[in-house]
């Protein structure tokens, strides 16, 4: 693995977006960056509206798929104050009961942020804040092959739930709001190419863009 690049922003960090259906590789690509890039990595997944006020029976029903489930309002906030030196307290969320907890997470200003999720480019106010925008393409049906099992080890779903919201919700969501986003994106790697490859493309790009060396 390359050494993380050595970068100097005096007056303002280096911002990538990242987009992708679930499943397509984007949070991989993203941590893989993140490492490379020595960045910090923001993903949209902690900015998931509080259903608290919910009974558990209807939180589970909500769209969490439709680009209004994201308080994004707070999230263009929190980057606009990232990109001005500034450091934020950002929210956590819980998956298993669908709530936000009360706990916050300090985040200073970084050299490089990655902000990372299946609407990250969708937003209008949060895309002009891009650097440089990626999106990442993948069959329906290979993401739902990689979205079982992460939903099922890391949110405390069980297969069929898994499918059932995928079927509801997911690819409904993506056809309308998810791949739409992708004619907004400065490049597109492919979710099934190797790795190393869609690493190399996305630091050619930043490269021909002068925005790393």
């Amino acid at each position: 693995m390359p050494d993380p690049i050595q970068m100097s922003f005096p007056t303002r960090p280096l911002i990538l977006g990242i987009a992708g259906c679930s499943g397509s590789g984007k949070t991989t690509l993203a941590r893989e960056l993140t490492s490379q890039l020595d960045a910090t990595l923001l993903p949209l997944d902690f900015y998931y509206r509080d259903s608290s006020h919910l009974p558990p029976t209807e939180r589970a029903l909500q769209n969490f798929d439709h680009p209004d489930s994201i308080e994004h309002e707070l999230l263009v906030h929190h980057v606009e104050a990232l990109a001005a030196g500034q450091p934020i307290l950002r929210p956590t969320y819980d998956f298993a009961t669908h709530t936000r907890t009360p706990m916050t997470e300090p985040l200073p200003a970084p050299r490089v942020l990655i902000v990372e999720g299946i609407l990250a480019l969708h937003y209008e106010t949060l895309r002009a804040l891009y650097d440089l925008s990626i999106y990442v393409n993948a069959p329906h049906d290979l993401c739902l092959t990689r979205r079982i099992p992460r939903d099922v080890r890391e949110r405390g779903r069980t297969e069929q739930c898994v499918r059932d919201q995928y079927n509801a919700t997911a690819r409904p969501m993506a056809d309308l709001f998810v791949l739409p986003s992708a004619t907004h994106a400065t490049i597109t790697v492919e979710g099934t190419d190797n790795l190393d490859w869609s690493i190399e493309q996305v630091r050619r790009r930043l490269h021909q863009l002068n925005l790393i060396p």
